[in-house]
């Protein structure tokens, strides 16, 4: 029998997504479209590999196990898992087409509710995956200032300019390589440092999971504006979710340019580049940014009904309230128990758990985390991505699931061999860093 969101005797048989996975062998390579819905991310052997249906804050996979899903897609499940308004207005637009050969009013009924509530929306373009419109952006500021060196911070998708700083960059010539660099968060000596007088941008995510301090934030502000370089704002994350108008809206700061795609339609495909007119005008003729899909009719109706949603229902506020109960409950049993290199960082919406074990390997550690909580019916990668569709009940009881699955931890950290309770081949590194990264681009000699 298939397990639920209960305290199961055994661990999720998982023996379809495995025939499953087999099948995919050689023909879907990393077997995976999103590196984060991979199995590299969760414990092999006792994770399951395919999802088949969602509906509110829980997924079933395809053996028929539940779970309470802290992922949520990945961020684009904002609202959560079939949700009727949203779901109605898909099917609405679908009986009356998807796409078209020429434009569709919701290209501009969804541009004039965005302008109602980003800062700096002056202009708005539309296209399909986050990294579209961050390397949208990052070509109007090269344009925009006739300069190209980008500064960033964060991750930025796959596009060459960026994932050149990444150690998955072959295939990418130096000539781009030596054009993008990072900076490291809260550390704007890191970012004086970098500039010059041919940096045309500065890109990075507002927040991840850590707290700007000495309004790191409005000092970089500061600089752009000092400097002339374009400050673009990656709110992939925080867009609609940390405030109805994101970051520009929470901290008080305009970037030119902003970048929105997780969030924004409820897992539709669709991304937005917002920005300045002076900016954004360069794309009348200047700067080419047009695809086929830009206005895809029934990603915009999503679109429409999920900001109507979020605003009608004050979404943000729902996430801060569930997600600090959340947060301050499971710190309260961390610290309880005297397990002081693990603990819940981030913003309400977004919360992780991070492991700073002296001695053991955290990896290690946090598999075996995943291992026990996916027996408890719980999906988990470290994150606690909240939607509206979580409920108090979920929260509780993910609290007990923590509270049932941590004594495992510690017995296993007390025998010092976690390798010895793990059921499987515990999770894989990526190269994705918020902080201490300031890997620059070599040139060969």
């Amino acid at each position: 029998m298939a397990n639920k969101v209960y305290f199961n005797n055994n661990y999720p048989d998982i023996s379809e997504s495995n025939k499953l996975y087999e099948r995919a062998k050689g023909l879907i390579p990393a077997f995976t479209q999103t590196l984060a819905k991979g199995p590299g991310q969760y414990i092999d052997g006792i994770a399951p590999k395919y999802l088949l249906k969602g509906k509110g804050s829980h997924v079933w996979d395809v053996d028929g196990n539940e779970y309470i899903d802290f992922n949520m897609g990945i961020g684009p499940l904002s609202l959560g898992y079939a949700y009727e308004k949203v779901d109605n207005a898909i099917i609405e637009q679908l009986k009356e087409g998807i796409t078209f050969s020429m434009m569709h009013p919701l290209e501009v009924e969804v541009a004039e509710l965005l302008r109602q509530i980003i800062p700096n929306a002056e202009s708005i373009r539309y296209s399909k995956t986050g990294c579209d419109v961050t390397s949208a952006a990052v070509r109007l500021a090269r344009a925009y200032t006739g300069k190209k060196k980008i500064l960033c911070c964060g991750y930025h998708g796959w596009h060459d300019w960026y994932i050149s700083v990444t150690d998955r960059n072959k295939g990418i010539p130096y000539e781009i390589q030596n054009n993008t660099y990072t900076f490291n968060y809260n550390d704007i000596d890191s970012v004086i440092e970098s500039i010059d007088e041919d940096t045309a941008g500065i890109i990075l995510e507002p927040v991840v999971f850590e707290e700007p301090k000495d309004n790191f934030l409005h000092k970089i502000d500061k600089i752009c504006k000092e400097n002339k370089i374009v400050l673009i704002f990656d709110e992939m994350w925080t867009g609609f979710r940390l405030a109805l108008g994101g970051a520009q809206e929470y901290f008080g700061i305009v970037p030119d340019l902003a970048c929105y795609s997780k969030a924004i339609a409820n897992g539709m495909p669709i991304s937005v580049i917002t920005g300045k007119k002076e900016i954004m005008n360069l794309l009348e003729k200047d700067v080419f940014f047009f695809t086929t899909f830009g206005g895809e009719a029934l990603s915009l109706a999503a679109a429409k009904a999920t900001i109507e949603e979020i605003k009608d229902k004050n979404v943000p506020q729902y996430l801060q309230k569930l997600g600090n109960y959340l947060k301050e409950n499971l710190n309260n049993l961390l610290n309880n128990l005297n397990l002081n290199f693990i603990s819940c960082i981030g913003y309400p919406y977004r919360t992780m758990i991070t492991f700073n074990h002296p001695e053991l390997n955290n990896l290690e550690l946090k598999s075996l985390l995943q291992q026990e909580l996916f027996k408890r019916g719980i999906l988990w990668s470290g994150y606690h991505t909240l939607s509206f569709s979580h409920t108090k009940d979920d929260i509780e009881y993910t609290i007990k699931a923590y509270e049932d699955s941590i004594p495992v931890i510690i017995e296993a950290i007390s025998n010092k061999d976690i390798k010895k309770y793990l059921k499987g081949k515990p999770i894989e590194p990526v190269f994705r860093k918020t902080s201490n990264f300031n890997t620059k681009p070599k040139i060969k000699k």
